[in-house]
């Protein structure tokens, strides 16, 4: 139950980059009132934003998912997606904790520059807690 928890925190907490950054939530994992994602190709996503015609992937990783070496694939596979009716690309939100974000930017720095560009690492709070 708590990992559970503690991922849905995670989730929350990128869903708040979002939209700090602009980005309007179109679906996610965990909520109450939006649908959850599809998956994109084999792969899961936390998160669905758009702001205007951008459209926007959020992807919250734990320490051992940051571990995973079928990782960079994963990066490389969702960054480089394009959105169903149109030819734009979409921009990939990455959530690391705080303690891991050099580790995170270490693998970003393992793939091709066009890809870099289009995954924007944000760091997520270790133990967030909200008032009820």
């Amino acid at each position: 139950m708590k990992d559970s928890r503690s991922k849905r925190e995670k989730v929350d907490s990128l869903i708040d980059q979002l939209w700090n950054s602009g980005y309007l939530t179109l679906s996610r994992k965990y909520g109450k009132y939006l649908p959850a994602p599809a998956p994109v190709g084999n792969y899961e996503v936390d998160a669905v934003a758009k702001y205007k015609k951008k459209i926007a992937l959020g992807l919250a990783l734990t320490e051992d998912e940051l571990n995973d070496p079928n990782l960079v694939n994963k990066l490389k596979y969702l960054a480089n997606s394009k959105t169903k009716f149109s030819t734009n690309k979409v921009t990939l939100f990455v959530g690391v904790p705080s303690a891991s974000l050099l580790k995170a930017h270490m693998l970003l720095s393992s793939l091709d520059e066009e890809t870099q560009s289009k995954i924007k690492i944000v760091s997520l709070p270790e133990n967030v807690k909200k008032q009820e």
